[in-house]
């Protein structure tokens, strides 16, 4: 990926020359804590003939409440190289460890320097050595150490932790927070951090395994604490205020924002074409136009044309019986994803939350979750999420049969779906589908932003297609007087999908419909459309101001009911590789105006959905009650049959 306009290139040149520097941390340095306290156990002698002596306590007034801490040594490659006892060589893991940690130390060398010439921090260096500092620099001088300190901490592990992604495992370690931060400038602020990352491998890194977890995470804290620190420093423009890539390892430095590894995942799932998925012709062509609306997304701006103009769809919910086609409209879409990116150059990330995720360890289901959130909202890539089985994966709050790690999960998909720190960006989209969407949290379900009604085959000509789609063509049978497929041609199939949303489908909002439209007459109005909006929420009061603004987000996708030309998209220079602003442009010439019609079925898609969950959750609670008490009156006629 090239350069954007806002980056400055990190020269090889200029990290590779700090390689030495980082090298002799690496081997060695003493450093006195004055934050943190080292760990209990004795520190091991670092020289032949100096062994450990208890801390002399001074009996001079005043020097009393001094630290006496001792300067320790810290040999981070020879600790590394101690990590696993039982091997006296050097394992190709640790030392891949040894060289991220060169690496990073060096990147962050580089930063600093360039930060360091970028405020005059080097000239005021330059003074200060030769005793010429004036005193009205100080002030200036001391605030710019200060935040040279916490830029090179920052890039280090921020670094640290991109570097080391290849090499992470399920194995996890809790470090801690990180104690000693000292930012009196960039080397003694590295000393302090070699320091404790010293102590982290000695108290956590038993094995190869656990070493890159404890790193891993020693990095993650390094930059937490780091980025709360700096809320409140001064002079840290020149830093926040640009941009630096280093092409060789694909990194890129944005302040205090941890930089991610924008690479997809290789699926090797079997893709479907559209004509293979027979029936469902509302859900497969939304599923197909939001595929191409993805592909809009601008990685300079990091925000999607249709996210900012209306009409991008963020979650959905594809809801059916068992059968009748979710998993092979998952594949649909993947598929068509992968194709467009693989045309682009773009990375795909696709990832499903399974029940796998599901952990016995308090708070792990929650971690796993916010981990597959993170992973799909990556602005670097496009991402496309499934959480199939939903019903089954995220607990019904209020129902004693869900677990703790179930109702982790469902606490982080409502939070990351529309939580009060939920940005939608447009780079991705997210699938839950349920044959049993009843059994979905009441207001986890409704963050679903569009419904998807998976049904199937329906008609003749539908079964007649899956059943040569299934068939194959080993075999000789004539297909008889039949235009294959042509049932399938979406847009004639779409349209008369939409039609039959004019009025209701489910009978308890059939109802509500007939009794408004005899009352206030043609739903022409926006009074008389937020009349029988009101009356839907008295039959039903789940219906509340978020079901409205799914509504009106699926009424603004209908605005945008065009499809991407498909040249667009096999031809990049004709729109993907334009600027944002030309696609917005090119975008906004198709949108379509807003209509009576689109409202009113775009209201009975939505509340049909939640008269039909209702109905079943309903019919469900009944059916299980009614089995209870046949079970009580069997068991109380055989008990009184054997006391006789």
């Amino acid at each position: 990926m090239s350069l954007t306009s806002d980056l400055m290139e990190l020269r090889e040149e200029d990290i590779r020359k700090h390689y030495a520097a980082a090298v002799a941390l690496l081997e060695g340095f003493d450093h006195t804590p004055r934050i943190a306290k080292a760990g209990a156990a004795p520190a091991p002698e670092r020289s032949t003939g100096l062994g450990t002596r208890r801390a002399f306590r001074s009996t001079t007034p005043g020097l009393v409440t001094r630290r006496t801490a001792r300067p320790e040594g810290v040999q981070l490659i020879a600790r590394i190289e101690a990590a696993d006892g039982d091997d006296p060589l050097v394992s190709p893991l640790q030392a891949s460890v040894m060289t991220t940690l060169r690496r990073a130390l060096a990147i962050a060398l580089a930063v600093g320097e360039t930060f360091s010439d970028a405020t005059g921090l080097g000239d005021l260096k330059r003074a200060n050595l030769q005793g010429s500092l004036g005193g009205d620099q100080k002030t200036a001088f001391a605030e710019l150490l200060s935040a040279e300190a916490l830029a090179v901490a920052h890039v280090f592990g921020n670094a640290l932790a991109f570097l080391l992604g290849p090499q992470m495992t399920e194995v996890s370690v809790e470090v801690g927070e990180v104690e000693e931060l000292l930012t009196d400038n960039a080397q003694v602020a590295l000393h302090g951090l070699l320091w404790e990352l010293d102590q982290d491998i000695e108290a956590h890194a038993a094995d190869d395994a656990r070493l890159v977890a404890t790193v891993a995470a020693f990095a993650e804290q390094v930059m937490e604490k780091v980025a709360l620190r700096a809320q409140g420093a001064a002079r840290l423009e020149a830093f926040t205020g640009a941009g630096w890539r280093v092409e060789a390892d694909d990194f890129t430095i944005r302040g205090f924002t941890p930089a991610t590894r924008a690479r997809g995942t290789t699926l090797t799932m079997q893709f479907k074409k559209p004509h293979q998925v027979v029936g469902n012709h509302i859900a497969k062509y939304q599923a197909m136009r939001l595929a191409k609306m993805l592909m809009a997304y601008d990685f300079d701006r990091k925000l999607n044309p249709f996210a900012e103009l209306g009409g991008f769809i963020f979650t959905f919910m594809g809801d059916g019986k068992p059968g009748t086609g979710k998993t092979t409209l998952i594949q649909m879409m993947a598929g068509l994803i992968n194709d467009y990116c693989q045309v682009a150059g773009y990375p795909f990330r696709y990832q499903n939350l399974s029940t796998d995720n599901i952990d016995s360890y308090q708070g792990k289901s929650g971690q796993n979750a916010k981990a597959f959130i993170d992973n799909i909202l990556d602005p670097n890539v496009i991402g496309f999420g499934t959480i199939d089985d939903i019903d089954t994966l995220a607990g019904k709050r209020g129902d004693r049969q869900s677990s703790a790690g179930q109702l982790e999960i469902t606490s982080v998909l409502m939070e990351s779906f529309a939580g009060a720190n939920t940005v939608v960006r447009g780079n991705c989209t997210f699938g839950m589908f349920s044959n049993y969407p009843e059994n979905v949290d009441d207001a986890l379900r409704q963050r679903a932003g569009a419904r998807f009604l998976v049904d199937g085959p329906q008609t003749r000509d539908d079964y007649i297609d899956i059943l040569a789609l299934l068939m194959g063509k080993n075999h000789d049978i004539p297909l008889g007087d039949h235009d294959l497929y042509e049932a399938q041609a979406i847009q004639k199939a779409v349209a008369a999908s939409f039609e039959s949303h004019s009025r209701p489908h489910e009978a308890g909002l059939l109802e509500v419909f007939d009794r408004v439209h005899a009352s206030v007459g043609e739903l022409d109005t926006i009074a008389k459309l937020g009349t029988y909006l009101k009356a839907i929420q008295e039959a039903d009061e789940r219906f509340t101001g978020r079901a409205i603004k799914n509504i009106t987000d699926a009424v603004k996708v209908r605005a945008m009911d065009f499809e991407l030309p498909d040249e667009w998209m096999e031809e990049p220079e004709l729109f993907l590789f334009k600027s944002y602003d030309e696609k917005a442009a090119m975008i906004s010439d198709l949108r379509k105006p807003i209509t009576v019609e689109m409202v009113i079925q775009e209201i009975n898609r939505y509340a049909d959905s939640e008269f039909r969950y209702a109905d079943k959750s309903d019919e469900a609670a009944i059916e299980a009650m009614v089995r209870d008490f046949g079970r009580q009156e069997e068991a109380k006629k055989r008990y009184l049959e054997g006391k006789v």
